[in-house]
């Protein structure tokens, strides 16, 4: 278990002022865990990771250069864009999938799940955050990157990349703008999902101080293949980079969240 990491930092130019986020990049388990008691097949699916967002994240960081912290383990062992007391942190069933390990789950088992995979993964993203904001004295535009099924149950889902804000929209609607500006490319504003949601990283770590942030959605069936992957890429870059480069938004500016008033 001491073998296998809870995160992955993929090291760019703190000066840029900018940090990708991939909160779940891969669907790997450590050994012990098998695979939940699932079939290998559930794995492959959404439920997992983000189908994509790895080769994703590393396409943007390394054409941009910028500093990246993805982690290392699925969402089914514990899901870490979900804040500590939420019900769904270690998800018991998922999209009509019962994952056996989860439940019944000792007391002790979550801490140590909280513990060796959630806690370190998240302790990451803020060391880079304080490591940004040393290096450049400002704060930091932290980009998260996510992936959605084209289907969710029967519902056709027409957006090829959606941007999820809780109330602070510097960086969302810039990018809205910008990405629907692309030729035959529908961008949702907080579709597929809402993106007000007590606890989770954007929360955590950018809406309770101010720092700009948004997060970014694309249709897996767009990212799943390296072709997918490089057209992502080429899209996204140059709208990250042109957004990165306005100093008005490198700002500290506290919104209250829709969520209600911030945890201590």
């Amino acid at each position: 278990m001491q073998d296998f990491p809870a995160f992955e930092t993929i090291e760019g130019n703190n000066d840029l002022g900018l940090l990708i986020l991939a909160d779940h990049a891969t669907n790997r388990l450590p050994p012990e865990y098998g695979h939940l008691g699932l079939a290998p097949s559930a794995f492959l699916r959404h439920i997992a990771y983000d189908i994509g967002v790895e080769p994703l994240t590393r396409a943007l960081a390394a054409t941009l250069g910028a500093p990246a912290v993805m982690s290392c383990f699925s969402r089914l062992l514990i899901d870490p864009n979900r804040g500590e007391d939420d019900p769904t942190l270690i998800m018991k069933i998922s999209d009509g999938a019962i994952i056996p390990r989860n439940y019944p789950m000792t007391a002790a088992e979550a801490d140590f799940r909280l513990t060796h995979f959630h806690r370190p993964y998240h302790d990451a993203v803020s060391r880079k955050i304080a490591e940004i904001e040393q290096a450049t004295g400002r704060a930091p535009l932290v980009m998260s990157m996510h992936s959605f099924t084209p289907i969710w149950k029967t519902a056709v889902r027409p957006w090829h990349a959606g941007i999820l804000w809780d109330s602070d929209a510097r960086v969302a609607r810039p990018l809205i703008e910008a990405i629907g500006a692309q030729p035959g490319i529908v961008c949702g504003d907080n579709e597929p999902y809402d993106g007000a949601l007590r606890g989770d990283t954007m929360y955590r770590h950018c809406m309770k101080s101010g720092i700009p942030h948004a997060l970014i959605e694309v249709r897996q069936d767009l990212i799943a293949d390296d072709e997918g992957v490089a057209e992502w890429n080429r899209i996204l870059a140059p709208i990250f980079e042109r957004l990165n480069a306005d100093p008005a938004l490198h700002r500290y500016d506290v919104h209250p969240s829709r969520t209600g008033p911030y945890e201590d």
